[in-house]
């Protein structure tokens, strides 16, 4: 593990490789699991002061999921805040392409204007998973078997999960931070790689 500040950050973000495939994996990632996505407390409130400006941009059977359920829902699990599903299947705010490419109808709606927040953080910053805890906040690469194509993509790039990141990275943690994360990846290559 690496520290900077109060972040401790796995050497995975340095290590693996990583470059979403929309191409093969068809975006997976946004129907596949047992809940929805991850968010911070600030996160519902502002879902619920987009949802109408979103609305138009959703799916029948999202805008459905998302008036009975609410623009968020906790985890029966873990009691952490999450996107509504669709069926138990889909993120509620998923739409498809015309080549069956899952899309976040929010970010279509940031590209559009009609909102300024882009997506929950925890979909951006993917494939890092972060944990907050009471005296540090734990920054990890989560492994899942549908982002193989990721990987083998990333390798083929040369692009370490750090940098593929670097936009989401920045919009949660600031550019100092994404200074200092570079920095030290970079020692981390070098103390590593002789």
């Amino acid at each position: 593990m690496i520290q900077i500040d109060d972040k401790l950050i796995s050497e995975e973000i340095f290590s693996e490789e990583f470059v979403c495939n929309l191409t093969k994996c068809k975006g997976a990632c946004c129907v596949e699991g047992d809940v929805g996505a991850p968010l911070d407390k600030e996160e519902t409130k502002i879902l619920e002061d987009i949802f109408d400006k979103v609305k138009p941009y959703l799916r029948p059977e999202g805008v459905k999921a998302l008036e009975e359920q609410g623009t968020w829902t906790i985890d029966p699990h873990d009691g952490d805040y999450v996107t509504p599903m669709v069926n138990g299947a889909e993120c509620a705010y998923v739409i498809f392409d015309d080549r069956g490419i899952t899309k976040c109808g929010i970010e279509k709606a940031y590209e559009d204007g009609a909102v300024v927040w882009q997506k929950p953080i925890s979909c951006h910053l993917y494939p890092i998973r972060v944990t907050e805890y009471s005296t540090f906040t734990a920054l990890n690469y989560h492994e899942w078997p549908i982002c193989s194509d990721a990987c083998v993509l990333g390798k083929e790039l040369q692009v370490p999960v750090y940098k593929f990141l670097k936009t989401p990275l920045i919009r949660k943690y600031g550019e100092n931070f994404y200074l200092t994360l570079s920095e030290a990846a970079e020692e981390w290559k070098k103390e590593f790689s002789s």
